[in-house]
C-alpha cells in the first residue's frame, strides 16, 4: 500500500492524517517484519473506526474503502482537479500525469487485504469492503454527499482502465468542482491560530422558494438578481430588511436549494467574523462557483465598529470585490445601525436641508447593498392563508377550515402577532396534538 502511495504525483498531497495514510504506514511497518502483532492490530482498528465514524457521517454503505477512496479523489485539491474546475481537462501534457495517478489509484482501490489479515487474524477489511449500514441513507444529513460519492464509486469499480477513470473524475470536477466546495451546498467558518477554514453544513434547510407562501414580489426580485449572479451578469448586494418572523432568513437559505446545480455555494458568517472576510475572499475568489456571504440578523450598536470592516468590503477597499461574491444580509432594521440623538449634535440647518457626518456614515453601510426588499407582517387575510398552506403538508390535520383559522387566531393573541413564523409555529403545535 505505502509503495502505490509512493507513486502518486499529483494526488501526493494526501493529509498525512488522514485513513489512507494510516493504513499505508501500517502496511509498511507489517511488511518490514514489525513484530509486535497487537500493536499493529490496535493500529487497525483505529483507522477502522475512523473510516466507520467517516462512513457514518457521509453516508456509505456497501464497499466502504471503495467510498472512501473515491471521497479522498473527488475531494483532493490540486493544480490538476482545480484547473479542471474551472476549464476542463483540456488536452495538456499534465493527463498523462493524472492518469498515470489513476492507475494507481486503481489498484488501491481494488487492493487484496487478505495477507494482512491472515497473518494478523483479523477480519475487519473483509467486513468493510461488504458492508450493511444500519440507518438509512435517506435519513443522513450529507444524503447529497453520499449520492455523489456512491455514484463515482460504483464508476471506478466498472471501469476499465485508467482512461475511464480519467472521464468519470475529470466529468465530475468539470461539473461540481473539487474539494470541500464540490460536493456542498454551504458552509461557517471558523478561524484557527489565525488561519480561516470551511466547515461544511451538513443540514442545511431543504425549503425551496416556492414552499415559502406570500411574498411574490419579494421572491422574484430575489430570483431575479440571484439568477443574473449565477449566469455571470451584473448583479447586486441584497439585504432583506422588516418584521421579524417573515421569512427573510428562509428565503436567502432557499436560493441554495434552487441554484446549487448552477454553482452557487453559501458561506454563514457572523458579526464577530468580518476580520476574517479579507481571508474568505483569498480562498474563494479564483474558484468556479459562485459564492453568497449570507449574513443573517445584522444589525449593530452604536458603540460597535465591525460595520466598517463590512463597508470595506462591499466597496471602498483597495482591492475590488470579486465577480463571483456577493453579499446576502437580513436585519430587522432598515439601517442597520443604531442611530442615537447624540449622533445628531453636529447638525446643521440650512432652511428644509441637514447634514451630520456622523449620521451618514453610519446610513451609508445600508446604502451599499443594490438591492433592498422589504418584508412586513402579514395582513389578516395573508395569515390565513399561510396557515391553510402549511397546513395542507400535514396529512395528520383533520380540521375544518373554520376550526383551523379559529385557533390559529387564538394562537397569535398568545404569540406575538400575526406573521409566518407564527403560523408555522402554531402548525407545528397542532400536528403534534393530532399525531
Amino acid at each position: 500500500m505505502n509503495d502505490e502511495y509512493l507513486k502518486l504525483l499529483l494526488y501526493s498531497n494526501i493529509d498525512k492524517d488522514s485513513v489512507f495514510m494510516g493504513i499505508c504506514n501500517i502496511y509498511k511497518d507489517w511488511k518490514n517484519g514489525f513484530e509486535n502483532k497487537n500493536e499493529l492490530i490496535h493500529r487497525v482498528y483505529t483507522e477502522i473506526k475512523k473510516l466507520l465514524d467517516i462512513s457514518t457521517e457521509l453516508g456509505f454503505d456497501g464497499n466502504l474503502w471503495h467510498n472512501y477512496i473515491a471521497y479522498l479523489i473527488m475531494t483532493n485539491e490540486n493544480s490538476f482537479s482545480l484547473t479542471c474546475e474551472r476549464l476542463g481537462p483540456g488536452d495538456g501534457s499534465v493527463n498523462i500525469l493524472a492518469k498515470n495517478d489513476y492507475k494507481v489509484f486503481k489498484r488501491i482501490f481494488d487492493f487484496d487485504f487478505k495477507p494482512l489479515e491472515d497473518d494478523l487474524g483479523i477480519d475487519c477489511f473483509s467486513i468493510i469492503t461488504n458492508y450493511k449500514a444500519i440507518s438509512k441513507r435517506e435519513n443522513v444529513y450529507n444524503k447529497a454527499v453520499s449520492q455523489a460519492v456512491r455514484d463515482i464509486s460504483k464508476k471506478i469499480e466498472q471501469a476499465v482502465d485508467e482512461n475511464d477513470i480519467f472521464k468519470i473524475i475529470t466529468g465530475f470536477y468539470k461539473e461540481y468542482g473539487t474539494g470541500i466546495f464540490g460536493i456542498n451546498k454551504a458552509f461557517r467558518i471558523k478561524n484557527e491560530n489565525g488561519a480561516v477554514k470551511f466547515m461544511a453544513i451538513n443540514n442545511a434547510d431543504k425549503t425551496k422558494l416556492c414552499d415559502i407562501i406570500g411574498y411574490e414580489n419579494q421572491k422574484q426580485k430575489l430570483r431575479e438578481n440571484t439568477e443574473a449572479f449565477v449566469n455571470g451578469k451584473s448583479a447586486n448586494n441584497v439585504l432583506l430588511y422588516g418584521d421579524s418572523g417573515t421569512g427573510k432568513s428562509t428565503s436567502v437559505k432557499a436560493l441554495i436549494n434552487e441554484y446549487y446545480d448552477k454553482g452557487l455555494r453559501m458561506i454563514e458568517i457572523y458579526k464577530y467574523q468580518f476580520r476574517d472576510l479579507s481571508q474568505v475572499i483569498a480562498q474563494i475568489k479564483n474558484r468556479n462557483y459562485r459564492f453568497i456571504i449570507y449574513i443573517d440578523d445584522l444589525s449593530f450598536e452604536a458603540d460597535e465598529v465591525e460595520y466598517k470592516f463590512l463597508k470595506a468590503f462591499i466597496e471602498g477597499g483597495v482591492e475590488t470585490r470579486p465577480d463571483n461574491i456577493l453579499i446576502y444580509a437580513t436585519s430587522n432594521r432598515r439601517h442597520l445601525i443604531k442611530e442615537t440623538w447624540n449622533d445628531r449634535n453636529d447638525m446643521e440647518y440650512n432652511g428644509e436641508i441637514h447634514r451630520s457626518d456622523t449620521v451618514e456614515e453610519k446610513l451609508s453601510l445600508s446604502s451599499r447593498f443594490g438591492v433592498l426588499i422589504n418584508y412586513s407582517n402579514p395582513n389578516r387575510q395573508e395569515y390565513y392563508d399561510i396557515v391553510e398552506g402549511i397546513a395542507k403538508r400535514y396529512p395528520d390535520i383533520k380540521l375544518s377550515k373554520e376550526e383551523l383559522l379559529s385557533e390559529a387566531n387564538k394562537w397569535e393573541l398568545r404569540h406575538g402577532g400575526v406573521s409566518g413564523r407564527t403560523a408555522q409555529q402554531f402548525i407545528n403545535y397542532i400536528a403534534g396534538k393530532e399525531q
